[in-house]
This record gives C-alpha cells, structure tokens and sequence, in this order.
C-alpha cells in the first residue's frame, strides 16, 4: 500500500537511506533577477548556532583533556609543582590551535544546510578540517620554531577530532528525532508532469533524515487544484503560478522534477519568480540509487552536464576490501572462540543433532558456496519446509515466517541477535563471502533473475548489507533486491564501515530477526 503524504500531517520528504535520489542546486541561465544561494532557512541557522557553540566547547575540551594526559604521562597531577606551569607555557599555542580549529569548521561549510543530517560529507568535512589544522600547526611550529611537546600534538588532534566527530553524531540524532515529528525541515512544492511528481515524492516519503517536507505541488499537465491521486498532496496552482504561491504555503524550496512537459527554458522562467534571499531551486535529474559521491556537476557551455562515474569492482579498492576482510574476519574469530565453544554445547544438548548447518548459495560471478550457520532448526526443518510453504505461500525470494514452528528454543535466541551466522566468518576469512555485501542468494533464486537482478552477483557477498540492516526479514523481497543493487552500484570502504556501525546497532537492538 503506497504511504499517504498529505499535508494534514507532517511530511519529512527525503530519499531513503541508500536509495540515491539526486538533487541538485542549479542557477539556471541568466535572467533580469540572478538566482543566487539563498539566505539559510531559520531552522538551519539556529542548528548551526547549536553546532558553532558545541564545536567550540569541544575543541576547547579536547585541548584541555589532551594536557591532563600529557601530564599524567609525565608523573604531573594538575596540583603538582610546575605542572600549571607548563600549562601556561602552551596556553598561548593552545589559544592558537583553537581558533584556527573553529575557524576551519567554519571555513569548510561543516555547518552548511546541504550536508548537515544525513550522508557521511559533514563527517568527512569535519575531518579535512582537523586535517587543515594540523597541517597549519606543523608548519607554524616549523617556520616559527616553536618549543611543542610531539605527544601533546599529536593527542589534542586525535582525541578532538574523536570528540568533535562524535558530537556531531549526537546532535544529529537529535536532528532527525526532531526530523521525524517535523520539524527542522525545508517546506517543498515538487512541480512536474503528474506521474513525475507522484514518483518524486512517494521516493522522498521514504526517509526524513535530509529533511524535506513536501507541503503542496505544481503540476505541468494536470489540474491546478484538488489532490494529487493517493498520495493526498495538496496541487496548489499551475506550474507558473508556484512561485507566487510559495509564501502562502510557507515553502522556501521548489524541486523541479524530470519531465517532458517541463522543459529548461520554463525552469528558467519560473527561477527568475523566486526570490533568491527565500527560496531555492533544486533540480531532480531521472537518475536514481545514484551515490552523491559518484555524481558530479560539470558546467559546459551553458549546460548543467551531470557526469556519473562507474562503479569500480577491481583495484586497489578491492584488495583493500578482500584485507579488511581477512584481517577482520580472523580477529573477530579468534576473540569469539569461547562463545562458539558454548554456543556449540548448547546446540549439541538441545537435540544431539549437528551444530552447524550448511547450505548452497551463490557467490560472485555465479560460482557456488556451502555458507556456514550455527544450526537453529531441528534436523528435519528441510523435509518440512513444502509442508509450511503449502500452507502459508510464498512470493519471490527467501522462505521465512515469524513464528516458524521449525525452529527450535535455543535457535529464537541465536537467530534474534543473529549469532546463528557468526560462522559465516569463516565464509568470510575463506573469501566465499565478505563482511559487507548483498545478501548471499540461493540458486532457486539466482535462476529466477533477470538482468538487472543479476547485477548482485558482481561483488562478494555478505554478511551483513543494507538489506540487513533497513529491516532484515521485514522487508519486502523487492525492497531487499533495490537496496542490494545499491549498494553494488555505490559500495565504498568507507560505506562498508557504515553498515558495520549499523549492523552493531541492529544486533544489540534487533528488529525484523526472525
């Protein structure tokens, strides 16, 4: 059932985490009224404030932090003789690295509307900035030659990049909770064909961690009033009529929507009815599950040109990714030793049958593995499995039920905190699988592809993935498929890392294991 996004509720519009929707800020041509960037959004300029004052307290703590620590490293508690001392000595350089510290963050847009709430670019930025100041550090003391403890550097740049990095993931959980009730967002009119604009904003419904409220539409090809089919968005004018309307509706964004009916030269026009201290214009392109780190915007002759880059499956990327994998995969085994001993008992005691269950599956480029489990079924759940699908049905993809008669007591409980997959380790150490990738398919399954889905089967395998932290058996088997391919399509190191964060998160708090 498609989600209702009428205005009588608040909306947060936004791509779904993974989904690659693409937006991008244009100036459109040239025009008697310029569309310049437009004043921060009162919602923006208060959570920059939050962010300006917490940047500073935290630097400020880091440094102060990183001067106990030396001292204590040196035998000095803070009351000893000459320990303020030295302190004071470094006061003047700690005021410098401070100032040049804040100053960086604000320098390099860490705070700006456009990267603040969702994506990984405000964490990146924060760290270039840290980057920036150490760089300015090591050069003043080099020119200036100036007397600084190496240790006290280098524990002040490391301990306050930590502590500013993980302030601004606070706060950002208290943005999208504050997102999630509606506030904190920019208020959008979506302008395009009918069908563009209902597949635009039922896309951004998905997720409000960027903060987009759709309040109304503009349609170039249907009516000028009324509701916009199921979705019970408001159609508050014709397409030229928008930008006169959007104080009415208390919107600040216009997103202009792929669409034969909305050319660039009526984009244009209706750009140059906005007022660029107000509002803002954002551009849709038909591209989608597109990375924002592989879309780059190029500028030629007049032509917003929107270069896409292909994903890279070989390289330094992938050997780096296949040592990640060994080096993980072999430590995490040798410190869960103990824990596979006891799960093994319990196993074994519950119903003498085997402790560990294998099964086929089909890895990268279509070659076949045996994947690992901790067995969480009693040893006739296959001949049994006709019996249940017969009852129940079942669509495409994986047979799975929530309260599966099959499984047996000690498997509930390895199976809601997914411990029955930690042998997948050994998949992974072995190269079968890696420890992020697309959910590791069955043959019945592959068989049953077409081209697109096949895509899957270009990269490794994994045990965890996108699928399995947005859901896990939750989700519908076409939702899984869509956010494996997105991840095939935009895997990164860094990415990998981020879904090995979440998937912590989803195993001390499980949702949709069963």
């Amino acid at each position: 059932m498609r989600p209702h996004l009428g205005a009588s509720a608040p909306n947060p519009a936004l791509a779904p985490r993974g989904s690659g929707f693409v937006t991008t800020s244009v100036r459109v041509g040239t025009a008697p009224t310029t569309l310049s960037t437009p004043r921060i959004a009162g919602w923006a300029k208060r959570y920059a404030l939050r962010l300006s004052i917490s940047d500073t307290a935290t630097v400020a703590l880091s440094i102060a932090a990183s001067h106990l620590l030396v001292l204590g490293a040196n035998n000095l508690p803070i009351g000893a003789a000459g320990a303020m001392d030295k302190v004071m000595t470094q006061l003047p350089l700690s005021l410098g690295i401070a100032v040049v510290w804040i100053l960086a963050l604000r320098l390099m847009d860490t705070r700006g509307a456009r990267v603040i709430g969702a994506g990984t670019t405000e964490y990146k930025r924060v760290v270039d900035a840290s980057v920036a100041t150490f760089a300015v550090f090591l050069v003043a003391a080099f020119f200036l030659d100036l007397d600084v403890s190496r240790v006290f550097a280098t524990v002040t740049f490391a301990l306050g990049t930590v502590a500013v990095v993980g302030s601004r993931w606070a706060w950002r959980q208290w943005l999208l909770a504050k997102r999630r009730s509606g506030q904190y967002s920019s208020r959008v009119v979506l302008i395009g064909s009918e069908q563009s604009v209902t597949s635009t904003a039922l896309e951004l419904s998905r997720n409000s961690a960027f903060g987009y409220h759709v309040v109304g539409v503009g349609l170039s090809d249907g009516p000028d009033s009324g509701l916009l089919g199921n979705t019970g968005l408001p159609v508050i004018g014709g397409i030229d009529d928008v930008p006169s309307l959007l104080d009415s509706y208390g919107a600040d964004t216009v997103i202009a929507t792929n669409s034969d009916h909305l050319p660039a030269e009526r984009v244009r026009e209706i750009s140059w009815g906005l007022d660029p201290q107000r509002h803002q214009l954002m551009i849709a392109p038909s591209i989608a599950d597109v990375a924002g780190a592989r879309v780059h915007l190029r500028p030629v002759a007049g032509l917003p040109l929107i270069h896409v880059e292909t994903p890279q499956y070989e390289g330094p990327q992938r050997v780096a990714k296949r040592i990640f994998d060994i080096v993980g995969s072999g430590l995490i085994l040798l410190g869960l030793l103990p824990l596979f001993f006891v799960l093994s008992v319990l196993i074994k005691r519950a119903d003498g049958g085997p402790v560990f269950y294998t099964q086929d599956r089909v890895g990268r480029d279509g070659e076949n593995f045996r994947i690992l489990k901790f067995r969480s079924m009693y040893t006739d759940a296959d001949a049994r499995r006709a019996e249940l699908v017969a009852a129940v049905g079942i669509g495409r993809g994986l047979f799975k039920m929530a309260d599966d008669p099959r499984i047996t007591p000690v498997g509930k409980v390895l199976r809601k905190y997914s411990l029955d997959e930690l042998p997948q380790l050994i998949n992974v150490f072995r190269g079968d699988m890696s420890l992020v990738g697309p959910r590791p398919a069955l043959p019945e399954e592959v068989s049953d592809y077409n081209s697109k889905e096949r895509r899957r089967l270009v990269v490794t395998p994994g045990m965890s993935g996108l699928w399995q932290v947005s859901g896990r058996s939750n989700l519908a088997w076409e939702d899984g498929i869509r956010l494996d391919l997105y991840y095939v399509e935009n895997w990164s190191m860094t990415g990998d890392l981020i879904i090995l964060w979440r998937t912590a998160k989803t195993v001390l708090f499980p949702d949709g294991a069963y």
